[in-house]
């Protein structure tokens, strides 16, 4: 069915008003064109075939598709009773925001806010949706990873797998079939990188990792270093990584974890001698499309940067500070209290977290300029919701971040609505905390189709819209 034709909508009253506020010349389409998005709806819904896109820079790029989408390849994909719902994913979603928050807490930020996680143990961080492929050992193998700025420690199942395995795309990791592996040993200074992150930090005189993320999933092995390929070029030996042998969760068919962190551990500092810290990625608009990681190489002029928030530099986290948001081209009114307790930028989080006080402006405002369209009940974490099933056709009005230093993102239309059933329940793809000290987090959602690249060695984030094409 036909979206209804109508003189003049809500919508294009409130931005023509709004022009005419700012003195802006412009006729109606011109407004409409510079404040909302025309969305054919069916272009919300993800497709069974993989689009094949993936952007290639100078530097080393590794391609990068969501672990549930076609092009991680079909006998591959989480299907069936291995395929999460959308509450499961939703739900796995707030247990690795309380795992952040509980990490935040013990490490001395925000003491007052205690978070409960569904673990014991171990580092508690939650896994992530983007997978990548690596080579390690001698001779290489490939290895399917998820890659994860909140965790540190990279990890793949290895032979024999002493206790449990989970199901893998590829054959796991060999190390006696390997001539370079190698453990590290309880002696080794190395192994207290890991110490805090293990229970029980040897076996015998050998080194051990153990790691459990918020959704409850976990691996335990054994501390080593290993060679880690990238491309023909790029070679590391003696990489730090952990050897599985007792693996269970919700990871899919990925092989393990790339670890891009902040800390010594991971990826980033390890490879700081040819790579100074800096790595960048696009994630694609869809499950089915294709991204990149890319380590290295220079940066582009178009991308804008904001610097770390210093509130986080003791942290694995990167830390940044949100100043405003607008909808519709129209900045909220919001007090710089609504952003005090700091941002987490974070791939593996799926949906954006903000302080209620600014959630309840954002959906506000929205709400107020959708009424063109029937709402429907929340599900979940989303209480904006609306019914598309009608409608060939929809107006969304833009929504914009604003980061310290002047830096505006407007979200790809792709990071607005979130459809949790089919067309008939698609949501404002935004979360409210529980309360304003509660860090906010910059999900992976609202970071697609950006460059976002990550400048450790200068302290700073940086983001440039058209990063996939």
């Amino acid at each position: 069915m036909a979206t209804p034709i109508c003189s003049i909508s809500l919508l294009n009253v409130f931005l023509l008003l709004f022009s005419l506020e700012k003195g802006y010349a412009v006729e109606e389409n011109e407004a409409t064109k510079s404040y909302l998005h025309v969305v054919k709806v069916n272009s919300l819904l993800p497709t069974t075939a993989c689009n094949h896109s993936s952007k290639v820079s100078n530097s080393l790029s590794l391609e990068v598709v969501h672990r549930r989408g076609p092009c991680i390849g079909i006998v591959n994909q989480e299907k069936g009773a291995d395929a999460p719902s959308n509450m499961e994913i939703l739900l796995r979603d707030q247990y690795r925001v309380d795992s952040i928050r509980a990490r935040l807490s013990s490490r001395g930020m925000f003491p007052e806010k205690q978070a409960t996680l569904p673990v014991q143990s171990g580092a508690s961080i939650g896994a992530g949706d983007y997978v990548v492929t690596v080579g390690l050992g001698t001779p290489e193998k490939e290895f399917t990873l998820i890659f994860d700025t909140g965790s540190d420690i990279t990890w793949t199942q290895c032979e024999p797998c002493t206790k449990t395995c989970y199901k893998q795309k590829e054959p796991r990791l060999n190390p006696s079939k390997s001539t370079s592996y190698k453990n590290i040993s309880c002696s080794s200074a190395l192994c207290n990188l890991v110490a805090s992150e293990a229970s029980q930090n040897c076996s015998s005189s050998t080194c051990r990792y153990q790691v459990q993320y918020g959704d409850g999933s976990y691996s335990i092995g054994f501390f080593a270093a290993e060679t880690l390929t990238l491309s023909s070029s790029n070679v590391f030996k003696n990489f730090l990584f952990g050897c599985g042998q007792q693996n269970n969760g919700l990871f899919g068919r990925a092989a393990g974890l790339l670890g891009l962190g902040r800390t010594k551990l991971a990826l980033p500092s390890q490879t700081a001698k040819k790579y100074k810290k800096l790595f960048s990625y696009c994630l694609p608009a869809s499950s089915s499309s294709e991204g990149y990681l890319s380590l290295g190489g220079q940066v582009s002029k178009s991308v804008k940067f904001t610097p770390l928030s210093a509130d986080f530099d003791s942290t694995p986290f990167y830390g940044l500070d949100i100043t405003g948001l607008s909808v519709g081209g129209r900045k909220l009114s919001l007090e710089e209290s609504a952003f005090s307790a700091g941002t987490v930028i974070d791939s593996g989080t799926v949906i954006t977290r903000l302080s209620p006080t600014a959630y309840s402006e954002l959906s506000s405002a929205f709400q107020n300029l959708m009424t063109d369209y029937p709402s429907t009940s929340g599900y979940s974490i989303f209480d904006t919701c609306y019914d598309f099933s009608k409608y060939d056709t929809v107006r969304i009005p833009k929504v914009g971040v604003t980061f310290k230093g002047g830096v505006e993102m407007d979200i790809d239309v792709s990071g607005i609505l979130y459809p949790v059933n089919g067309l008939k329940r698609v949501c404002l793809a935004f979360a409210g905390n529980d309360d304003d000290s509660d860090t906010s987090i910059f999900g992976n959602v609202q970071q697609r189709t950006y460059q976002v690249v990550y400048d450790g060695a200068k302290g700073r984030v940086g983001f440039a819209p058209g990063g996939c094409s």
